[in-house]
């Protein structure tokens, strides 16, 4: 009788391959129900917030005898009721672009020192701080405006004005503690400066090393490596956070509140004090409005929730077009 050897049994059949599971698809159309519903709610939320803001400013403009785009007081509990928006916005977009113009280059710069100049032991450090700051809240930068910035400041509008008087814009004509715009532009430039550094450098972090390395092999020095593959791969992300920047500049309350005194006029002589931003506004009347001031405010409020989706959408649109002219030309 022969024997069975373990060389005579028969190979086992190969495996099937590995099929999807039904968790795995479940999984999959769970996420995806998740992802769509969050865009959904999303959506959900701003139309919920612009009808809401667009019903109660409807209700305020109705019983404003003044024009509300055009007009400098706002005096909602007066008789008859005037109101308008004229000085807030003014004020709002002059800070904004003063601290943009200040925040923007030293933060591309910061960035730039951080992801390809500074050592790895002093980049480390940096980026920390720069990531702190930018978690900082905005009381603490308006305590620190109100009882450092405004004193110290006021050496530099003495300077502005006495040799600078010529471009009208640093004409003092108001002497008096720097609380202006000019003030409030610097302390915005400080707050939204950490936000756009940050970002900045992530995106820096991100260019591909090849093309430097590239442009290194045929000569170039490290300025010329930035001017060449750094910056032009990162322009993108650099507007993208400004314009994020920019959004927390709009908005800021507290901090403007803090250092500037408030007045309702419109002057482009950025030292003398005075001014007003839509924010701060919301937040000084606030407290103290009746129902129909509580509604001229949302009505203001509206306008700058206008302003700033418009403002997010250039960004988008900028953005948009760029990434088309860099796959054009690919």
């Amino acid at each position: 009788m022969a024997s069975t050897t373990p060389t005579d049994v028969p190979p086992a059949p190969p495996a099937d391959p590995p099929s999807r599971s039904s968790t795995g698809r479940a999984g999959d159309n769970i996420f995806s129900g998740l992802s769509k519903g969050s865009g959904i709610l999303l959506l959900v939320l701003m139309a919920s917030i612009a009808v809401f803001l667009t019903y109660r400013a409807t209700i305020a403009i109705s019983k404003d005898e003044g024009n509300f785009l055009t007009t400098f007081d706002w005096n909602p509990s007066a008789s008859p009721p005037v109101f308008g928006i004229a000085v807030l916005l003014f004020g709002t977009i002059v800070s904004s672009i003063i601290a943009m113009v200040i925040a923007v280059p030293i933060a591309v710069g910061i960035a730039l020192f951080i992801s390809h100049y500074a050592p790895r032991k002093v980049a480390s450090p940096l980026a920390y701080v720069v990531d702190l700051l930018a978690a900082v809240p905005s009381i603490i930068y308006g305590i620190w405006g109100a009882v450092v910035l405004v004193p110290y400041l006021g050496g530099l509008n003495s300077w502005l004005s006495e040799y600078f008087s010529w471009t009208y814009l640093f004409d003092q004509t108001q002497p008096g503690p720097a609380r202006n715009m000019l003030t409030v532009g610097i302390l915005l430039a400080i707050m939204i400066l950490p936000i756009v550094t940050s970002v900045s450098r992530e995106v820096f972090l991100q260019v591909p090393r090849m093309n430097e390395e590239a442009a290194l092999a045929l000569g170039a020095t490290r300025w010329e490596v930035i001017r060449l593959s750094v910056l032009p791969f990162g322009r993108s992300g650099v507007i993208s956070a400004s314009m994020l920047g920019l959004g927390r500049a709009l908005g800021e309350t507290m901090a403007v509140a803090t250092v500037l005194s408030p007045n309702y006029l419109i002057s482009l002589h950025l030292l003398d004090p005075g001014g007003g931003t839509f924010a701060q506004n919301i937040a000084a009347k606030f407290d103290e409005a009746d129902e129909l001031g509580r509604d001229a405010l949302i009505a203001s409020g509206l306008v700058l929730f206008v302003l700033t989706l418009l403002v997010n959408g250039a960004a988008r649109l900028i953005i948009a077009r760029r990434k088309e002219y860099s796959g054009a030309n690919a």
